[in-house]
C-alpha cells in the first residue's frame, strides 16, 4: 500500500514537471538550432549577394496563385509578382469559385500581363484542387505556390531556385514569410511568432535534415516530386503539412531558405486567429494520423524525431489542460494534498519568463537582416512564446476530437479569411 501511495504521490510533480520542462527544453533546442543555422548559413556574406549570379541555369518556374475572394489584395499581389528579377517564369492564377469579383479582376489583368494565365473553377473546390489543376497545366518543372495575399520579394524565386537546384533529391523549398499586419497588438505579436517560434523551428529542423512542414504561403516544389506522390490531398485542411510529409516519406528532401521573403496578412481579431490556428491544428493531426503506419517502418527513421516531437506536443497540450483544470479546483483540495503543494508558485516560472525574453531577443537578432524594423516590436512581442504555447494547448485539445471525427474524403474548401485590419507599408 505504501508503494502504491508513493506512486500516486509522484503523479503531480511528474505532471507539472512535464508541463513546465517540455516548452522550456524545446525553447533552448530552438535557440541553439537557430543560432547554429544563422552562424553557418546566414552571415552577411551569405545574404548580401545577388542570387541570380549564383544560379547554374534559368529553368522555367510556374507561380501558382490559388484565389478565393481575394479581390481587395489581388492586383497588388500580381503586380508584385511581375516585379520579380527572375527572368523565366509564368503565373497561373486559379479563381476557385470566388463571389467578390476576383474572376473578373483576373481576366482584366491578363490583358496587362502576358506572363499571367487564369483558370476558373465554377465552385469552391479548395486550395488543394486549385494547386492540382494548375500543376497539371504548368509548363515549368518548378512550381511556386503562394497565397492570394502574399507579396513576393523580387529575389525570392531566385533564392528558392538556388536551393532547389543544389540537389536532385530536394522536392520542395520553403521561404521566410514576414507579417504585414502590424497595426494592432495581436498583429505585432504574430510578427514575433514568425521569428521566435516558426523561424527558429525551421532553422533547427533543417539542421537535422527534415522539416515538419513547408509554409504554404511561399513554397517551391519540384513538379516530378509532386506527380510521384499523387498531388495535394483535397480532403486535408492543411495541404502544405500533408504534402510535406508525403514528399519526405517518399524519400524527397525539404529545405528552408530564409533569404526568400514574402509579406503576408494575418488575422488581427481573436476570432480570426482562433479559426486559423484551429484549422492548422486539425490539419496537422489529420496528417499525423494518416502517416503513422508509414512512419513506423524502418525506412522512415529520419522522420521519427520530428514525428515524436509533434506527438509529445499533443500529449503536453492535454497535460496542460489538466493542470489548468486542477488549478481551478485547488481551493477545494486538502492543504496536505500532493496536488495542492505542486501548484504552489516556484522558481520555474521566473526561469521560463527569462527564457522567453532571451528567445525573442535571439530570434529578432537573427531575422533583423530580413526585416529592419523587427526590434521596435520587441516590447509588444516579448511574451508571445507564452501566448504561443497557450494557443497551441487550446487548439490541440479541441482539434484532436475534430480530426478523429472528420470523415475521410470530405473536401477541405475555402472560407473567407481574416486578413487583418490594415497593413504597414513595406519599405
Amino acid at each position: 500500500m505504501n508503494t502504491l501511495q508513493m506512486l500516486v504521490d509522484l503523479i503531480p510533480p511528474v505532471l507539472f514537471g512535464f508541463v513546465f520542462y517540455y516548452p522550456f527544453f524545446m525553447a533552448w533546442v530552438w535557440m541553439a538550432g537557430g543560432l547554429s543555422h544563422a552562424w553557418s548559413f546566414e552571415r552577411k556574406k551569405d545574404v548580401e549577394v545577388d542570387p541570380l549570379t549564383l544560379l547554374p541555369s534559368l529553368p522555367l518556374v510556374t507561380v501558382v496563385v490559388p484565389c478565393f475572394n481575394e479581390a481587395p489584395h489581388l492586383r497588388e499581389v500580381i503586380e508584385q509578382l511581375m516585379r520579380t528579377r527572375y527572368p523565366h517564369y509564368e503565373v497561373i492564377a486559379v479563381n476557385d469559385g470566388s463571389t467578390d469579383g476576383t474572376g473578373e479582376l483576373l481576366d482584366a489583368m491578363t490583358q496587362e500581363f502576358h506572363h499571367l494565365r487564369v483558370i476558373h473553377n465554377a465552385s469552391n473546390q479548395g486550395k488543394a484542387v486549385g494547386l492540382n489543376t494548375a500543376c497539371q497545366l504548368a509548363r515549368g518543372e518548378y512550381i511556386l505556390g503562394i497565397d492570394g495575399d502574399a507579396l513576393v520579394d523580387p529575389n525570392a524565386i531566385a533564392w528558392l531556385l538556388k536551393r532547389m537546384l543544389a540537389s536532385e533529391h530536394i522536392g520542395a523549398v520553403t521561404g521566410n514569410p514576414r507579417i504585414r499586419t502590424r497595426t494592432t497588438l495581436l498583429g505585432r505579436m504574430q510578427v514575433g511568432e514568425f521569428s521566435s517560434i516558426i523561424g527558429l523551428i525551421k532553422r533547427s529542423q533543417q539542421l537535422i535534415g527534415t522539416l515538419f512542414t513547408v509554409s504554404g504561403v511561399l513554397a517551391m516544389f519540384r513538379r516530378r516530386a509532386v506527380l510521384e506522390v499523387g498531388f495535394w490531398s483535397p480532403d486535408v485542411l492543411t495541404e502544405d503539412i500533408d504534402m510535406s510529409w508525403k514528399l519526405q516519406l517518399a524519400g524527397w528532401r525539404l529545405r528552408f531558405e530564409p533569404r526568400a521573403l514574402c509579406w503576408i496578412l494575418m488575422p488581427e481579431t481573436l476570432r480570426g486567429l482562433w479559426k486559423q490556428r484551429l484549422r492548422w491544428a486539425v490539419g496537422g493531426i489529420q496528417t499525423m494520423l494518416r502517416i503513422t503506419p508509414s512512419i513506423l517502418r524502418l525506412r522512415s527513421w529520419r522522420l521519427w524525431l520530428i514525428y515524436s516531437e509533434y506527438m509529445v506536443s499533443v500529449v503536453w497540450a492535454y497535460a496542460m489542460a489538466l493542470v489548468l483544470l486542477i488549478s481551478f479546483i485547488r481551493p477545494f483540495l486538502p492543504q496536505v494534498s500532493a496536488w495542492h503543494s505542486a501548484l504552489l508558485p516556484h522558481w520555474q516560472g521566473t526561469l521560463l519568463a527569462m527564457t522567453c525574453i532571451l528567445q525573442m531577443l535571439l530570434s529578432l537578432w537573427i531575422d533583423r537582416r530580413y526585416d529592419r524594423d523587427l526590434m521596435r516590436y520587441f516590447a509588444g512581442t516579448i511574451w508571445y512564446p507564452i501566448a504561443f504555447w497557450t494557443i497551441t494547448m487550446a487548439t490541440t485539445v479541441v482539434a484532436l476530437p475534430n480530426a478523429l471525427m472528420r470523415r475521410r474524403g470530405k473536401r477541405a474548401v475555402w472560407t473567407s479569411p481574416d486578413r487583418g485590419v490594415s497593413d504597414v507599408p513595406r519599405e
